[in-house]
């Protein structure tokens, strides 16, 4: 049997379940037990595995029109987002709420909410429980999440890359825009909309890092036309140098020429 990974919100964590010989694919929905009653959710992860280290439970079907059905609607969702805003507002609570999601059997709701720390939200529980009459859950996620959740366009204009198909978040550094020279451009210009660096810095960072491999580092000293000089910076794109030419005269100033370590020189006073 196969271990697939199912989501049940879009800013959930993905668990893992055993897919006992169904004809399931990514995007597909499953109706699955957990250890809070069954559910309903979407298989996200982007490969099937063979083994995992700890006693998974198995994919009970694959939803049906009817299973889908049950889940609630916007309206619904809509209805009880407004209400716990009202509420969370009454109690001055430092929190954004973000979304809800109702669980299959509809007698769980978890509402998903951001905020810069720990938030005590056992007042707001209490009033929610009797007025949804169901279990009550609270999330707290991150920026990235939101973003996933809500939805928007990317600085490309197209869907934002982490709703459309990224399975998971990878880590974005600032080495990575270093490396791709876009540190200059400002954090806002290589910033997604969550406010975090954009994940589409990683999708080429292996090829950067490549290119900058093929040539000397910067600081390295070296000789052109006789002349010495330092490397000052890259053009990756293009596999050239920046190089600061030393003059011996002191009546002539220092100059930069591109220079290509590979083949010719292109000089720039």
């Amino acid at each position: 049997m196969n271990v697939i990974q199912v989501q049940f919100a879009s800013w959930d964590k993905v668990y893992d379940f055993l897919n006992p010989d169904l004809d399931l694919k990514v995007g597909d929905y499953v109706v699955v037990e957990t250890e809070m009653g069954r559910e309903l959710g979407r298989i996200s992860s982007c490969d099937f595995r063979q083994k995992s280290e700890k006693e998974l439970k198995s994919v009970l079907r694959k939803a049906t029109f009817d299973d889908i059905a049950k889940v609630a609607d916007q309206s619904r969702k809509e209805e009880a987002l407004n209400y716990c805003k009202e509420v969370i507002e009454r109690l001055s609570l430092p929190m954004k709420l973000v979304d809800v999601h109702f669980s299959f059997e509809g007698n769980r709701l978890n509402f998903a909410f951001i905020a810069d720390g720990r938030v005590d939200f056992r007042e707001l529980v209490k009033e929610l429980a009797p007025h949804f009459s169901a279990n009550i859950r609270l999330t707290q996620i991150g920026t990235r999440d939101e973003a996933k959740a809500m939805g928007d366009c990317g600085p490309c204009g197209r869907r934002l890359c982490c709703q459309k198909f990224l399975c998971e978040f990878s880590s974005i550094t600032s080495e990575m825009a270093e490396t791709q020279q876009v540190v200059h451009r400002g954090s806002d210009r290589i910033s997604g909309m969550c406010g975090r660096l954009m994940c589409c810095l990683a999708f080429e960072y292996e090829g950067y890092k490549e290119l900058a491999g093929k040539l000397p580092p910067v600081g390295t000293k070296v000789k052109v036309d006789g002349r010495r000089g330092t490397i000052l910076s890259h053009n990756l794109l293009k596999q050239t140098v920046n190089v600061k030419l030393l003059s011996d005269n002191l009546d002539e100033r220092d100059i930069i020429i591109e220079v290509d370590p590979f083949r010719k020189q292109k000089g720039k006073k």
